[in-house]
């Protein structure tokens, strides 16, 4: 079976540069590159990741492409362009010729005070070029999945629903349900053992996740779930990668390998669309 890492970063903060991210004093600030994954992820089974730019500078877009270029087990780029700024369109149009350009995840968000109109002309441009949108979930992106049907858009991180043992506040559970509703929505069950968890080290027993777990396979079915690990920003949580897909793998295999594969690999496909370099 594939498994596809749809969420993972890389930075290289020893570049005459340097990078906007993380901060000097974050615990994972360091050097971190495909090979660094790689050597954690391929003894768990994993067969390919997709990197999500971090980086708020344009630049960094090519600079990832440059790095993976060569690099197989990357399958694709989620990278970071502002579509509120006149030259996103230029932007767009120089990188999304490399195929492995996937879409954007704008940090940006919320975009509440934006003009959703001048915002969904602006992000047109994706469909045009067959990419996908990453990022947070506000009232502002399901109107955005509603004006554009044929935007794929992935919620990260489960919507940022804290997992902490404790019932999920209605409001998130109702934003959560409304994105569910429009088919162009799909949800990255990850990020789990990262921030949104308030205990570290990061709890490892699958029980303490399932009330989360069980909401978004309810709202989101088995077509719309994808893998993601969050590394090296799980690390903060004192869990690896290794931990991140155990507890998940537990979960799904539940369901029956179908819905297994369409969670580690088939959906990242169809939202993603990623060609397998091998």
């Amino acid at each position: 079976m594939q498994i596809i890492d749809t969420h993972i970063h890389i930075y290289d903060p020893t570049r005459p540069q340097g990078a906007p991210f993380p901060e000097p004093d974050d615990e994972i600030y360091r050097r971190v590159l495909p090979k660094d994954y790689r050597a954690l992820a391929e003894p768990e089974g994993v067969t390919g990741a997709i990197i999500v730019e971090a980086s708020t500078w344009v630049e960094d877009n090519q600079w990832v492409l440059d790095v993976i270029e060569n690099d197989p087990f990357i399958v694709g780029l989620v990278g970071n362009l502002d579509p509120r700024t006149e030259d996103f369109g230029q932007h767009l149009d120089r990188l999304s010729p490399n195929p492995l350009f996937l879409g954007i995840r704008p940090r940006t968000h919320p975009w509440e005070r934006e003009d959703l109109g001048k915002m969904a002309k602006a992000l047109e441009k994706l469909v045009e070029h067959d990419l996908e949108l990453d990022g947070g979930i506000n009232k502002s992106v399901i109107e955005i999945a509603q004006r554009l049907p044929e935007l794929r858009i992935v919620i990260n991180h489960c919507g940022n629903i804290p997992a902490n043992g404790n019932p999920i506040a209605p409001e998130g559970l109702e934003l959560m349900q409304k994105a569910a509703e429009q088919p162009n929505i799909y949800c990255k069950v990850s990020g789990l053992m990262d921030l949104r968890c308030q205990i570290k080290p990061a709890p490892t027993d699958l029980d303490f996740y399932i009330y989360l777990l069980d909401a978004l396979y309810d709202m989101f079915g088995e077509d719309r779930v994808i893998y993601g690990s969050d590394w090296p920003v799980l690390e903060r949580s004192k869990r690896t990668p290794a931990d991140a897909q155990r507890l998940v793998h537990a979960y799904f295999s539940q369901k029956g390998e179908g819905v297994l594969e369409k969670y580690f690999w088939k959906n990242a496909k169809a939202a993603y669309k990623w060609e397998d370099r091998t």
